[in-house]
């Protein structure tokens, strides 16, 4: 593990300059959140109680797109666990509130930003079992929720680093999702800790191994060019599971790396997911 948090450590510099209390990540959240008029609501999803910010009102509209936040801050070193996995810099929230057009929503991952809500927070919910059954089934019931604030009939999942596993396995077992889009995803994990040499996830289900459930939805997945937390290569093998004539489109950000510049640039990156990519093409 020690040189995977060595790479997760570089990712998070300098946010990780005297780390901040998980209140002070909490209120800076909310800071980002209210410039836009977005407010928090924390959902009941079963074994876990789930963060969310959203708009006070949503556009009439037929879709919603869904951000998934990342693992958070997981780990403080490489053998210990973080108490707290609420992210220090929330990217999947920054892309939420940068999305151009459309109704969009952020989702928030097991025990991140929970304040005293606490229910079913134990440490192996961000580290070993951080796409465990319960942690997808959680996300189904709050991604139902979000659906219906906003009267919306069809999904677009958008997932960051371990967020786009979630997004995966989510999307896999739905019938109203159509478009899955990953920033720097986590696509297979097996071969992501077999990469890293790190103890594999146990206890956590694989998106690699639902890949033949999502023929049907449209998918862009972003990696950074200079991104070795999640390097391209685990996303095009993911892509690789897919016939040619279905192949998801794998879009490398060549000077991009693992949090650099996804949300500076997603609006220009998002005109890309608006339309039907040719098969197998990048």
């Amino acid at each position: 593990m020690k040189t995977l948090w060595l790479l997760l450590a570089t990712a998070l510099l300098p946010a990780c300059a005297g780390i901040p209390a998980p209140a002070s990540r909490l209120h800076a959240a909310n800071e980002l959140a209210d410039a836009k008029g977005w407010r928090m609501e924390r959902i009941d999803a079963g074994d876990f109680s789930l963060t969310a910010w959203r708009p006070e009102r949503f556009v009439p509209s037929e879709r919603l797109t869904v951000y998934i936040e990342g693992d958070g801050f997981a780990w403080i070193t490489g053998s210990q666990p973080s108490p707290d996995p609420t992210p220090i810099d929330p990217l999947a929230l920054r892309l939420a509130l940068a999305q151009p057009d459309g109704n969009a929503a952020y989702l928030a991952r097991p025990c991140q930003f929970a304040e005293a809500e606490t229910r079913g927070c134990a440490q192996a919910y961000w580290t070993g079992q951080r796409f465990a059954p319960a942690v997808i089934e959680a996300a189904q019931r709050a991604i139902d929720v979000l659906k219906n604030r906003a009267g919306a009939r069809r999904l677009t999942l958008v997932g960051y680093s371990g967020g786009g596993a979630v997004a995966t396995l989510v999307a896999a077992e739905r019938h109203d999702v159509d478009r899955l889009v990953t920033v720097a995803g986590n696509l297979d994990h097996r071969r992501w800790t077999a990469l890293h040499r790190v103890s594999p996830l146990t206890g956590s289900r694989n998106a690699a191994d639902v890949a033949g459930a999502l023929g049907d939805i449209r998918q862009w997945h972003f990696v950074g060019g200079k991104d070795q937390v999640i390097p391209p290569q685990l996303a095009q093998s993911f892509a690789d599971r897919f016939p040619a004539a279905n192949r998801p489109r794998v879009i490398v950000e060549a000077d991009y790396d693992h949090r650099c510049c996804w949300a500076d640039g997603w609006s220009r990156l998002w005109q890309k997911t608006q339309f039907q990519p040719t098969p197998g093409a990048n």
